[in-house]
């Protein structure tokens, strides 16, 4: 049985399973199932599922929400909300991993808070709504569920690369190439913030983000800003 009740993740969802079977067979990992056979199926083929829901989901989202983003851009946007890194995040949110069956093998691994795990276990859940009630239902959940990982600064959003534009703008002016260092993390080991330092020259900024790539885009930003105002 999981750690807390399904009617708990119901309630945080905002819905409930018509066909409860479908919400357990999502929450059910591999591992359990090799333990428990009679217990069949695991949430693979919900996995598989879920997986094409949620791409469609997410293009029709950035196709309403950013009209002018380029195929590329929103090619780029999507892969990063519906990757592992991202995926995991929403299971977070719903302390997803409380309401996972694991084997005891993977259960004293932790494996309730792994990010595939709980990637996978995301994916599931979305196609268990779409098979319970509907491709309205299943959209409906998964724009709430991802809109607090989308950018709310708007050049990230269209897929803004930063580093490129300083790269560029350095060497044009003949100047030293930018140097990035972490100097600093905070946060638990599965959710840290990074702190980055970019150096030009005598220049120096900073930028944080939840992994280094984004606190690294966010220093060149600040960089970027900085020569603007000093005439570079």
């Amino acid at each position: 049985m999981p750690l807390v009740p399904f009617e708990t993740l119901e309630q945080r969802l905002h819905y409930k399973f018509i066909n409860p079977d479908l919400l357990h067979e999502a929450l059910r990992h591999s591992s359990y199932v090799n333990e428990h056979p009679e217990q069949d199926p695991d949430n693979e083929r919900l996995e598989f599922l879920g997986d094409s829901v949620i791409n469609l989901i997410i293009s029709d989202l950035l196709m309403k929400r950013n009209p002018p983003i380029k195929e590329g851009d929103m090619t780029r946007i999507r892969s990063q909300l519906v990757s592992e890194a991202g995926l995991s995040s929403i299971a977070r949110m719903l302390e997803l991993g409380h309401f996972i069956q694991l084997g005891k093998g993977e259960s004293q691994s932790n494996g309730q808070e792994k990010n595939s795990i709980l990637a996978d276990a995301t994916e599931a859940l979305i196609a268990a709504v779409y098979l319970d009630s509907g491709f309205t239902c299943a959209y409906s959940l998964m724009e709430r569920l991802i809109t607090p990982l989308f950018p709310a600064d708007q050049s990230a959003l269209s897929g803004q690369d930063y580093k490129s534009q300083l790269q560029e703008l350095l060497q044009s002016d003949q100047k030293s190439i930018p140097q990035y260092r972490v100097v600093g993390e905070t946060g638990p080991d599965h959710d840290k913030t990074f702190i980055v330092r970019i150096t030009i020259d005598r220049l120096q900024a900073q930028g944080i983000g939840k992994n280094k790539k984004l606190a690294e885009q966010n220093a060149a930003k600040n960089a970027l800003q900085l020569l603007a105002e000093i005439g570079r």
